[in-house]
Protein backbone atom coordinates (compact mmCIF):
# COMPACT_ATOMS: atom_id res chain seq x y z
CA UNK A 1 0.00 0.00 0.00
CA UNK A 2 1.09 3.34 -1.07
CA UNK A 3 2.22 6.25 1.93
CA UNK A 4 -0.25 8.73 3.29
CA UNK A 5 0.32 12.19 0.98
CA UNK A 6 -1.09 14.77 2.44
CA UNK A 7 -1.38 18.53 0.73
CA UNK A 8 0.41 21.28 3.20
CA UNK A 9 -0.53 24.50 2.89
CA UNK A 10 2.82 25.63 4.29
CA UNK A 11 4.75 24.31 1.34
CA UNK A 12 1.84 24.03 -1.12
CA UNK A 13 2.37 21.14 -2.40
CA UNK A 14 1.66 16.97 -1.25
CA UNK A 15 3.58 15.24 1.05
CA UNK A 16 4.49 11.86 3.18
CA UNK A 17 3.00 12.00 6.30
CA UNK A 18 5.41 10.93 8.83
CA UNK A 19 4.38 11.59 12.86
CA UNK A 20 6.55 13.23 14.84
CA UNK A 21 6.32 10.57 17.42
CA UNK A 22 5.95 7.11 15.83
CA UNK A 23 2.52 5.28 15.75
CA UNK A 24 0.66 8.29 17.49
CA UNK A 25 -0.98 11.62 15.66
CA UNK A 26 -1.54 15.26 17.53
CA UNK A 27 -3.92 16.81 15.11
CA UNK A 28 -5.77 20.22 16.15
CA UNK A 29 -8.88 21.95 14.35
CA UNK A 30 -10.25 25.30 15.24
CA UNK A 31 -13.40 24.78 16.47
CA UNK A 32 -16.76 27.19 16.05
CA UNK A 33 -17.13 29.99 17.81
CA UNK A 34 -20.69 29.98 20.12
CA UNK A 35 -22.05 33.03 19.04
CA UNK A 36 -24.89 31.77 17.29
CA UNK A 37 -26.09 28.53 15.37
CA UNK A 38 -23.75 26.48 12.81
CA UNK A 39 -24.90 26.74 9.44
CA UNK A 40 -23.92 24.74 6.50
CA UNK A 41 -21.01 26.38 5.73
CA UNK A 42 -19.51 25.09 9.40
CA UNK A 43 -20.36 21.46 8.50
CA UNK A 44 -17.81 21.06 5.52
CA UNK A 45 -14.99 21.56 8.05
CA UNK A 46 -16.01 19.16 10.90
CA UNK A 47 -16.96 16.24 8.15
CA UNK A 48 -13.53 16.60 6.79
CA UNK A 49 -11.54 16.21 9.78
CA UNK A 50 -13.73 13.87 11.20
CA UNK A 51 -13.09 11.68 7.66
CA UNK A 52 -9.17 12.66 8.70
CA UNK A 53 -9.20 11.36 12.41
CA UNK A 54 -11.64 8.47 11.26
CA UNK A 55 -8.85 7.30 8.11
CA UNK A 56 -5.16 7.93 10.84
CA UNK A 57 -7.12 5.40 12.93
CA UNK A 58 -7.65 3.00 10.45
CA UNK A 59 -3.90 3.23 9.58
CA UNK A 60 -2.84 2.12 13.17
CA UNK A 61 -2.12 5.61 14.58
CA UNK A 62 -2.92 6.49 18.25
CA UNK A 63 -4.71 9.99 17.64
CA UNK A 64 -5.06 12.99 19.81
CA UNK A 65 -7.46 15.14 18.06
CA UNK A 66 -8.65 18.60 19.99
CA UNK A 67 -11.10 20.94 18.43
CA UNK A 68 -11.70 23.70 20.62
CA UNK A 69 -14.37 25.96 21.41
CA UNK A 70 -14.06 29.69 21.24
CA UNK A 71 -16.86 30.93 23.75
CA UNK A 72 -14.54 34.43 24.82
CA UNK A 73 -12.27 36.67 22.27
CA UNK A 74 -11.50 39.82 20.84
CA UNK A 75 -12.02 39.35 17.10
CA UNK A 76 -10.15 41.27 14.18
CA UNK A 77 -11.45 40.45 10.48
CA UNK A 78 -10.06 41.33 7.51
CA UNK A 79 -11.23 44.27 6.26
CA UNK A 80 -13.70 45.08 9.18
CA UNK A 81 -13.62 46.23 12.58
CA UNK A 82 -12.50 44.50 15.92
CA UNK A 83 -15.49 43.13 17.85
CA UNK A 84 -16.69 40.30 20.39
CA UNK A 85 -18.84 38.28 18.89
CA UNK A 86 -19.99 36.45 22.44
CA UNK A 87 -21.11 39.98 24.03
CA UNK A 88 -22.50 41.24 20.80
CA UNK A 89 -25.12 38.44 20.26
CA UNK A 90 -25.43 38.06 23.79
CA UNK A 91 -26.94 41.81 24.21
CA UNK A 92 -29.35 40.92 21.21
CA UNK A 93 -30.69 37.88 22.58
CA UNK A 94 -30.84 39.25 26.39
CA UNK A 95 -28.99 36.57 27.65
CA UNK A 96 -26.01 36.22 29.95
CA UNK A 97 -22.85 35.65 27.50
CA UNK A 98 -21.63 31.83 29.06
CA UNK A 99 -25.84 31.97 28.82
CA UNK A 100 -25.31 32.31 24.80
CA UNK A 101 -22.42 29.77 24.58
CA UNK A 102 -24.03 27.31 26.41
CA UNK A 103 -26.87 26.90 24.69
CA UNK A 104 -25.02 27.63 20.94
CA UNK A 105 -22.82 24.96 22.52
CA UNK A 106 -25.20 21.95 23.07
CA UNK A 107 -26.62 22.66 19.70
CA UNK A 108 -23.02 22.63 17.80
CA UNK A 109 -22.37 18.67 19.65
CA UNK A 110 -26.44 17.98 18.72
CA UNK A 111 -25.23 18.76 14.92
CA UNK A 112 -22.26 17.13 15.47
CA UNK A 113 -24.21 13.96 16.45
CA UNK A 114 -26.70 14.09 13.66
CA UNK A 115 -23.53 14.18 10.97
CA UNK A 116 -22.24 11.10 13.17
CA UNK A 117 -19.03 12.42 13.86
CA UNK A 118 -17.01 11.16 16.56
CA UNK A 119 -16.14 12.96 19.61
CA UNK A 120 -12.67 14.78 19.39
CA UNK A 121 -10.23 13.57 22.19
CA UNK A 122 -10.26 17.00 23.71
CA UNK A 123 -12.34 19.74 23.12
CA UNK A 124 -10.76 22.94 25.20
CA UNK A 125 -12.76 26.31 25.71
CA UNK A 126 -11.36 29.74 25.66
CA UNK A 127 -12.71 31.11 28.89
CA UNK A 128 -11.41 27.44 30.56
CA UNK A 129 -7.39 28.61 29.58
CA UNK A 130 -7.25 32.41 30.57
CA UNK A 131 -4.11 31.96 32.53
CA UNK A 132 -2.26 30.19 29.80
CA UNK A 133 -3.05 32.53 27.54
CA UNK A 134 -2.01 35.09 29.61
CA UNK A 135 1.26 33.58 30.44
CA UNK A 136 2.12 33.08 26.92
CA UNK A 137 1.62 36.74 26.30
CA UNK A 138 3.91 37.78 28.93
CA UNK A 139 6.76 35.59 27.19
CA UNK A 140 5.75 37.01 23.63
CA UNK A 141 6.49 40.29 25.68
CA UNK A 142 9.79 39.16 27.63
CA UNK A 143 11.19 38.14 24.36
CA UNK A 144 10.29 42.36 22.92
CA UNK A 145 7.53 41.26 20.29
CA UNK A 146 4.82 42.40 21.61
CA UNK A 147 3.82 46.14 23.34
CA UNK A 148 1.13 47.34 25.76
CA UNK A 149 -0.94 50.51 24.98
CA UNK A 150 -3.58 51.50 27.79
CA UNK A 151 -4.10 48.07 29.12
CA UNK A 152 -4.57 46.01 25.74
CA UNK A 153 -1.66 44.05 24.11
CA UNK A 154 -0.17 44.15 20.87
CA UNK A 155 2.00 41.59 18.64
CA UNK A 156 4.75 43.76 16.66
CA UNK A 157 3.86 42.28 13.44
CA UNK A 158 6.71 44.35 12.12
CA UNK A 159 10.07 43.59 14.07
CA UNK A 160 8.50 40.02 13.59
CA UNK A 161 8.04 40.50 10.04
CA UNK A 162 11.80 41.73 10.00
CA UNK A 163 13.64 38.33 11.16
CA UNK A 164 10.92 35.85 10.07
CA UNK A 165 8.72 35.16 7.44
CA UNK A 166 5.53 36.31 8.30
CA UNK A 167 2.74 35.48 5.14
CA UNK A 168 4.84 32.06 5.31
CA UNK A 169 1.45 30.25 5.11
CA UNK A 170 -0.74 32.83 3.01
CA UNK A 171 1.91 33.86 0.91
CA UNK A 172 0.61 37.99 1.60
CA UNK A 173 3.39 40.18 1.60
CA UNK A 174 3.68 42.81 5.37
CA UNK A 175 4.72 45.81 2.76
CA UNK A 176 1.44 45.02 0.91
CA UNK A 177 -0.74 44.07 3.56
CA UNK A 178 0.30 47.61 5.55
CA UNK A 179 -0.73 49.77 2.41
CA UNK A 180 -3.91 47.99 1.88
CA UNK A 181 -5.21 47.64 5.23
CA UNK A 182 -7.44 50.39 6.49
CA UNK A 183 -7.77 52.51 9.55
CA UNK A 184 -10.31 51.06 11.81
CA UNK A 185 -12.42 52.45 14.70
CA UNK A 186 -10.64 52.18 18.10
CA UNK A 187 -7.34 50.99 17.00
CA UNK A 188 -5.45 53.89 16.51
CA UNK A 189 -3.28 52.65 20.04
CA UNK A 190 -1.50 50.38 17.67
CA UNK A 191 1.89 51.24 16.12
CA UNK A 192 1.29 49.46 13.08
CA UNK A 193 -2.08 48.80 11.20
CA UNK A 194 -1.09 44.79 10.68
CA UNK A 195 -0.38 44.29 14.31
CA UNK A 196 -3.11 42.22 16.17
CA UNK A 197 -4.41 41.94 19.80
CA UNK A 198 -2.86 39.60 22.36
CA UNK A 199 -5.43 40.99 24.76
CA UNK A 200 -7.84 44.12 25.09
CA UNK A 201 -8.70 46.21 27.71
CA UNK A 202 -12.76 45.51 28.85
CA UNK A 203 -14.73 48.89 28.48
CA UNK A 204 -17.10 49.59 31.32
CA UNK A 205 -19.88 47.84 29.82
CA UNK A 206 -17.80 44.66 28.95
CA UNK A 207 -19.27 41.67 31.22
CA UNK A 208 -16.61 38.88 30.02
CA UNK A 209 -13.51 40.07 31.95
CA UNK A 210 -10.58 38.42 33.45
CA UNK A 211 -7.55 40.23 35.89
CA UNK A 212 -4.22 39.97 33.96
CA UNK A 213 -0.78 42.33 34.68
CA UNK A 214 -1.98 44.81 32.12
CA UNK A 215 -5.69 45.15 33.72
CA UNK A 216 -8.80 43.60 33.34
CA UNK A 217 -9.64 42.46 30.02
CA UNK A 218 -10.01 39.52 27.88
CA UNK A 219 -7.77 37.79 25.35
CA UNK A 220 -7.38 37.84 21.48
CA UNK A 221 -8.65 35.52 18.88
CA UNK A 222 -5.81 34.54 17.54
CA UNK A 223 -4.03 33.84 20.91
CA UNK A 224 -6.77 30.90 22.48
CA UNK A 225 -5.40 28.43 19.61
CA UNK A 226 -1.71 28.56 20.11
CA UNK A 227 -2.17 28.42 23.99
CA UNK A 228 -4.26 25.26 23.83
CA UNK A 229 -2.75 23.65 21.05
CA UNK A 230 0.64 23.76 23.19
CA UNK A 231 -0.84 22.56 26.24
CA UNK A 232 -2.43 19.60 25.16
CA UNK A 233 -0.19 18.63 21.73
CA UNK A 234 3.11 20.44 22.54
CA UNK A 235 4.95 23.40 21.58
CA UNK A 236 4.90 21.25 18.12
CA UNK A 237 2.74 18.81 16.76
CA UNK A 238 1.42 16.79 13.29
CA UNK A 239 -1.74 18.56 12.13
CA UNK A 240 -3.54 22.00 12.03
CA UNK A 241 -6.49 22.00 10.39
CA UNK A 242 -9.47 24.21 9.29
CA UNK A 243 -11.37 26.76 6.97
CA UNK A 244 -9.57 28.22 3.98
CA UNK A 245 -10.82 31.18 5.43
CA UNK A 246 -8.65 30.77 8.35
CA UNK A 247 -5.29 30.65 7.02
CA UNK A 248 -4.97 34.50 6.76
CA UNK A 249 -5.56 36.47 9.32
CA UNK A 250 -5.74 33.62 12.20
CA UNK A 251 -3.43 30.87 11.22
CA UNK A 252 -0.96 33.54 10.00
CA UNK A 253 -0.96 34.99 13.09
CA UNK A 254 -0.57 31.65 15.26
CA UNK A 255 1.96 30.52 13.51
CA UNK A 256 4.05 34.23 14.33
CA UNK A 257 3.12 34.48 18.58
CA UNK A 258 3.82 30.32 18.95
CA UNK A 259 7.26 30.97 16.93
CA UNK A 260 7.80 33.67 19.14
CA UNK A 261 6.79 32.15 22.25
CA UNK A 262 8.37 28.38 21.82
CA UNK A 263 10.81 28.73 19.15
CA UNK A 264 9.04 26.15 16.67
CA UNK A 265 6.98 25.67 14.05
CA UNK A 266 3.56 24.88 16.26
CA UNK A 267 2.39 22.51 13.16
CA UNK A 268 4.26 20.48 10.66
CA UNK A 269 0.93 19.95 8.41
CA UNK A 270 -1.32 22.78 7.94
CA UNK A 271 -5.04 21.33 5.99
CA UNK A 272 -7.49 23.50 5.09
CA UNK A 273 -10.78 22.81 3.67
CA UNK A 274 -12.26 24.85 1.07
CA UNK A 275 -15.80 26.72 1.53
CA UNK A 276 -19.24 26.29 0.69
CA UNK A 277 -20.50 28.67 -1.74
CA UNK A 278 -23.91 29.85 -2.67
CA UNK A 279 -24.31 31.17 -6.10
CA UNK A 280 -20.22 31.25 -6.33
CA UNK A 281 -20.24 33.63 -3.19
CA UNK A 282 -18.63 32.18 0.15
CA UNK A 283 -21.15 30.86 2.84
CA UNK A 284 -20.83 33.28 6.12
CA UNK A 285 -22.98 35.05 8.29
CA UNK A 286 -21.01 38.12 7.07
CA UNK A 287 -22.83 37.83 3.73
CA UNK A 288 -26.29 37.39 4.75
CA UNK A 289 -26.63 34.04 2.79
CA UNK A 290 -26.05 30.97 5.51
CA UNK A 291 -28.29 27.68 5.95
CA UNK A 292 -28.46 27.51 9.46
CA UNK A 293 -27.80 23.64 10.46
CA UNK A 294 -31.78 23.11 11.86
CA UNK A 295 -33.23 24.62 8.75
CA UNK A 296 -31.34 22.12 6.56
CA UNK A 297 -32.93 19.75 8.70
CA UNK A 298 -36.35 20.43 8.76
CA UNK A 299 -36.50 22.55 5.52
CA UNK A 300 -37.31 25.89 6.93
CA UNK A 301 -35.18 28.13 4.48
CA UNK A 302 -36.56 30.31 1.32
CA UNK A 303 -33.07 28.62 -0.45
CA UNK A 304 -34.27 24.99 0.35
CA UNK A 305 -37.03 23.01 -1.63
CA UNK A 306 -36.92 20.66 0.99
CA UNK A 307 -35.48 19.27 4.16
CA UNK A 308 -32.27 17.44 3.47
CA UNK A 309 -31.39 14.70 6.16
CA UNK A 310 -27.50 14.76 8.39
CA UNK A 311 -26.33 11.85 6.54
CA UNK A 312 -27.47 13.24 2.39
CA UNK A 313 -25.52 16.45 4.36
CA UNK A 314 -22.63 14.15 4.71
CA UNK A 315 -22.28 12.72 1.77
CA UNK A 316 -22.70 15.66 -0.20
CA UNK A 317 -19.69 17.12 1.47
CA UNK A 318 -18.11 13.96 0.97
CA UNK A 319 -18.76 13.65 -2.89
CA UNK A 320 -16.25 16.58 -3.64
CA UNK A 321 -12.41 16.37 -2.65
CA UNK A 322 -11.93 18.56 0.58
CA UNK A 323 -9.99 20.93 -1.21
CA UNK A 324 -12.11 22.14 -4.22
CA UNK A 325 -14.97 24.57 -3.92
CA UNK A 326 -18.24 22.64 -3.02
CA UNK A 327 -21.29 25.03 -4.15
CA UNK A 328 -24.47 24.40 -2.86
CA UNK A 329 -28.15 24.00 -4.81
CA UNK A 330 -30.84 22.30 -4.10
CA UNK A 331 -30.49 19.83 -7.64
CA UNK A 332 -26.95 19.22 -6.00
CA UNK A 333 -28.40 18.04 -2.06
CA UNK A 334 -31.42 16.37 -4.07
CA UNK A 335 -28.76 14.35 -6.30
CA UNK A 336 -26.87 13.27 -3.39
CA UNK A 337 -29.98 12.09 -1.21
CA UNK A 338 -30.63 9.77 -4.31
CA UNK A 339 -26.95 8.44 -4.63
CA UNK A 340 -26.91 7.72 -1.08
CA UNK A 341 -29.93 6.15 -1.47
CA UNK A 342 -28.57 3.97 -3.72
CA UNK A 343 -25.11 3.43 -2.22
CA UNK A 344 -26.88 2.27 1.24
CA UNK A 345 -28.90 -0.11 -0.25
CA UNK A 346 -26.08 -1.93 -2.06
CA UNK A 347 -24.51 -1.84 1.36
CA UNK A 348 -27.18 -4.10 3.01
CA UNK A 349 -27.53 -6.03 0.23
CA UNK A 350 -24.09 -6.22 0.28
CA UNK A 351 -23.56 -7.73 3.64
CA UNK A 352 -26.45 -10.02 3.25
CA UNK A 353 -25.62 -11.85 0.61
CA UNK A 354 -22.86 -15.15 1.68
CA UNK A 355 -20.56 -16.40 -1.53
CA UNK A 356 -22.52 -19.93 -2.19
CA UNK A 357 -20.44 -20.94 -5.34
CA UNK A 358 -20.33 -24.64 -6.02
CA UNK A 359 -16.85 -25.93 -6.50
CA UNK A 360 -15.76 -26.46 -10.22
CA UNK A 361 -17.39 -23.31 -11.86
CA UNK A 362 -15.22 -21.06 -13.95
CA UNK A 363 -14.01 -17.81 -12.62
CA UNK A 364 -14.77 -14.83 -14.75
CA UNK A 365 -10.82 -13.42 -14.25
CA UNK A 366 -11.63 -10.47 -16.07
CA UNK A 367 -14.82 -9.46 -13.96
CA UNK A 368 -12.46 -10.72 -10.53
CA UNK A 369 -9.52 -8.47 -11.66
CA UNK A 370 -11.87 -5.37 -12.17
CA UNK A 371 -13.86 -6.08 -8.78
CA UNK A 372 -10.37 -6.16 -6.92
CA UNK A 373 -8.61 -3.45 -8.85
CA UNK A 374 -11.80 -1.08 -7.34
CA UNK A 375 -11.51 -1.98 -3.84
CA UNK A 376 -8.32 -2.41 -3.54
CA UNK A 377 -8.00 1.20 -5.37
CA UNK A 378 -10.01 3.38 -2.31
CA UNK A 379 -6.52 3.07 -0.19
CA UNK A 380 -4.46 4.48 -2.76
CA UNK A 381 -7.59 7.24 -2.92
CA UNK A 382 -7.75 7.91 0.65
CA UNK A 383 -3.88 7.98 1.23
CA UNK A 384 -3.67 10.37 -2.06
CA UNK A 385 -4.68 13.58 0.37
CA UNK A 386 -7.81 11.94 1.75
CA UNK A 387 -9.25 11.84 -1.65
CA UNK A 388 -13.12 10.77 -0.76
CA UNK A 389 -14.62 11.54 -4.03
CA UNK A 390 -12.73 8.85 -5.72
CA UNK A 391 -13.62 5.98 -2.95
CA UNK A 392 -17.42 6.91 -3.53
CA UNK A 393 -16.55 6.91 -7.22
CA UNK A 394 -15.59 3.21 -6.74
CA UNK A 395 -18.11 2.12 -4.53
CA UNK A 396 -20.32 3.72 -6.78
CA UNK A 397 -19.07 1.38 -9.80
CA UNK A 398 -19.14 -1.81 -7.50
CA UNK A 399 -22.85 -1.13 -6.89
CA UNK A 400 -24.24 -2.80 -10.00
CA UNK A 401 -21.68 -5.64 -9.16
CA UNK A 402 -23.57 -5.63 -5.65
CA UNK A 403 -26.94 -5.37 -7.39
CA UNK A 404 -25.87 -7.90 -10.11
CA UNK A 405 -24.88 -10.57 -7.48
CA UNK A 406 -28.11 -10.46 -6.22
CA UNK A 407 -30.01 -10.63 -9.17
CA UNK A 408 -28.51 -13.61 -10.92
CA UNK A 409 -27.42 -11.71 -13.89
CA UNK A 410 -23.44 -12.53 -12.62
CA UNK A 411 -23.10 -15.28 -10.87
CA UNK A 412 -21.15 -15.78 -7.74
CA UNK A 413 -18.77 -18.19 -9.34
CA UNK A 414 -17.71 -15.31 -11.37
CA UNK A 415 -15.33 -13.56 -8.71
CA UNK A 416 -13.28 -15.68 -5.96
CA UNK A 417 -14.58 -16.29 -2.74
CA UNK A 418 -11.64 -14.33 -1.33
CA UNK A 419 -12.76 -11.51 -3.98
CA UNK A 420 -16.13 -11.42 -2.62
CA UNK A 421 -15.04 -11.18 1.32
CA UNK A 422 -12.47 -8.53 0.05
CA UNK A 423 -16.13 -6.42 -1.61
CA UNK A 424 -17.71 -6.98 1.37
CA UNK A 425 -15.09 -5.98 3.61
CA UNK A 426 -14.15 -2.81 1.57
CA UNK A 427 -17.96 -1.15 1.50
CA UNK A 428 -18.33 -1.78 5.38
CA UNK A 429 -14.26 -0.11 6.23
CA UNK A 430 -14.98 2.67 3.93
CA UNK A 431 -18.56 3.56 3.45
CA UNK A 432 -19.65 3.40 7.21
CA UNK A 433 -16.01 2.98 9.14
CA UNK A 434 -14.20 5.81 7.19
CA UNK A 435 -16.88 7.61 5.56
CA UNK A 436 -18.88 7.80 8.19
CA UNK A 437 -21.89 6.89 6.75
CA UNK A 438 -25.03 5.22 8.21
CA UNK A 439 -28.04 5.00 8.70
CA UNK A 440 -30.42 7.42 9.37
CA UNK A 441 -30.82 7.60 13.82
CA UNK A 442 -34.19 9.30 13.53
CA UNK A 443 -37.45 9.45 10.99
CA UNK A 444 -40.10 10.99 10.55
CA UNK A 445 -42.38 12.28 7.82
CA UNK A 446 -40.55 13.97 5.26
CA UNK A 447 -37.72 14.68 7.78
CA UNK A 448 -38.98 17.74 8.72
CA UNK A 449 -38.56 16.85 12.12
CA UNK A 450 -38.22 20.34 14.39
CA UNK A 451 -34.34 20.63 15.62
CA UNK A 452 -34.82 20.84 18.80
CA UNK A 453 -37.08 18.36 19.18
CA UNK A 454 -34.66 16.27 17.99
CA UNK A 455 -31.49 17.79 19.87
CA UNK A 456 -34.22 16.44 22.86
CA UNK A 457 -34.53 13.15 21.23
CA UNK A 458 -31.24 12.69 21.22
CA UNK A 459 -30.47 14.15 24.92
CA UNK A 460 -32.64 11.49 26.29
CA UNK A 461 -30.96 8.63 23.77
CA UNK A 462 -27.27 10.12 25.92
CA UNK A 463 -29.05 9.73 29.45
CA UNK A 464 -30.74 6.40 28.95
CA UNK A 465 -26.89 5.51 27.62
CA UNK A 466 -25.37 6.37 31.02
CA UNK A 467 -28.23 4.87 32.57
CA UNK A 468 -29.81 8.30 33.88
CA UNK A 469 -33.39 7.27 34.10
CA UNK A 470 -34.55 10.11 36.30
CA UNK A 471 -33.73 12.59 33.28
CA UNK A 472 -34.71 10.54 30.05
CA UNK A 473 -38.05 9.82 31.67
CA UNK A 474 -37.95 13.75 32.66
CA UNK A 475 -37.42 14.16 29.15
CA UNK A 476 -39.85 11.74 27.48
CA UNK A 477 -42.68 13.05 29.29
CA UNK A 478 -41.74 16.56 28.47
CA UNK A 479 -42.32 15.51 24.47
CA UNK A 480 -45.00 13.65 25.62
CA UNK A 481 -46.88 16.52 27.43
CA UNK A 482 -45.85 18.32 23.39
CA UNK A 483 -47.64 15.70 21.60
CA UNK A 484 -44.79 13.30 21.05
CA UNK A 485 -45.15 9.70 21.03
CA UNK A 486 -41.78 7.85 20.78
CA UNK A 487 -40.78 4.20 19.98
CA UNK A 488 -37.35 2.90 20.85
CA UNK A 489 -36.28 0.16 18.15
CA UNK A 490 -34.23 -2.93 18.98
CA UNK A 491 -31.66 -1.76 16.54
CA UNK A 492 -31.22 1.88 18.81
CA UNK A 493 -33.25 3.99 16.26
CA UNK A 494 -36.11 6.64 17.38
CA UNK A 495 -39.74 6.68 15.74
CA UNK A 496 -41.94 9.20 16.52
CA UNK A 497 -45.55 10.13 15.73
CA UNK A 498 -47.28 13.38 16.18
CA UNK A 499 -50.63 13.54 17.79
Amino acid sequence: MSELRIYNSLHRQKEVFTSLTPGHVGMYVCGPTVSGESHLGHARPYITFDVVYRYLQHLGYKVRYVRNITDAGHFEEEGRAAEDKISKFATLEKLEPMELVQKYTNLFHWAMLQFGNLEPSIEPTATGHIIEQIEMIKTIMEKGYAYEVDGSVYFDVKKYAASYDYGILSGRILEDMLETTRELEGQDDKQNKADFALWKKAPPEHIMRWPSPWGEGFPGWHIECSAMSSKYLGNQFDIHGGGMDLQFPHHECEIAQSEIAHGDMMARYWMHNNMITINGRKMGKAYGNTIKLTEMFTGDNPQLEKAYSPMTIRFFVLQTHYRSTLDFSNEALQGAEKGLQRLWAAYETLQKLSYNAAAGQPLNEELDKQVRQWCLECAEFMNDDFNTAKVLANLFETTSIVNSLKGGQIKMHEISETTFHLLQETWKTYLVDILGIRQETITGEDNKLDGVLQMLIEMRKEAKSRKDYATSDKIRNELLAIGVQLKDEKDGTVSYSLQ
